[in-house]
């Protein structure tokens, strides 16, 4: 496992599809780390694109991975209508040369405060992936059962699924938030 960043240290993280093709690009700021994994943050007017799409940040957000490197928990600052999407994933890890990345797996986990509540999205394209990309059994398996879990605990408000957790981490990103620092694009 390479070693990790100073926290502060800004980064670009790479997401890749499970055939190796590019995927999502972005333009983070590593917080450091806790009980529950590794922390990165995305400023207001950061970047991320892919592959004809593109966004910029509206409010602040923070991720988590944890050391399974099965999913990546993003929670957005308020008034963000998406308060919670996790990417269920594969092989999250800091390459040798220090970049974070993984394999996104098509599933999420979401929860909008507009009414809309908590679901798992994107299970047609799933479906249609793991078909395409000939994901293998056991870990089909293992994400679809993950992805249960993960809707359960995000509904429940269980821990790291929670303001308690997610607040500090939010209040060490604004922290760091410099105007000097301007958003650079995802290379």
């Amino acid at each position: 496992m390479s070693s990790r960043p100073a926290p502060g240290t800004r980064l670009m993280f790479r997401w890749r599809k499970w055939d190796g093709s590019p995927h999502w690009v972005q333009d983070s700021v590593y917080l450091g780390s806790d009980d529950w994994g590794d922390w990165f943050g995305q400023q207001v007017g950061w970047r991320s694109a892919r592959p004809g799409a593109e966004f910029v940040c509206r409010q602040p957000n923070v991720t988590l991975v944890p050391a399974s490197g099965d999913w990546a928990f993003t929670h957005n600052a308020a008034p963000h209508p998406v308060a919670v999407y996790i990417d269920l994933a594969w092989d999250i890890r800091w390459s040798d040369d220090g970049v974070p990345g993984g394999i996104d797996m098509d599933l999420d986990v979401v929860r909008r405060t507009d009414g809309r509540g908590t679901w798992i999205d994107d299970r047609d394209e799933w479906d249609e992936h793991r078909v395409q990309y000939g994901y293998p059994g056991d870990i089909v398996a293992h994400l679809e059962a993950t992805a249960v879990e993960l809707e359960h605990r995000v509904r429940e408000g269980i821990a790291p699924f929670s303001d308690a957790v997610t607040g500090p981490w939010l209040t060490r990103l604004a922290e760091l938030a410099s105007p000097e620092d301007p958003p650079r694009p995802p290379a």
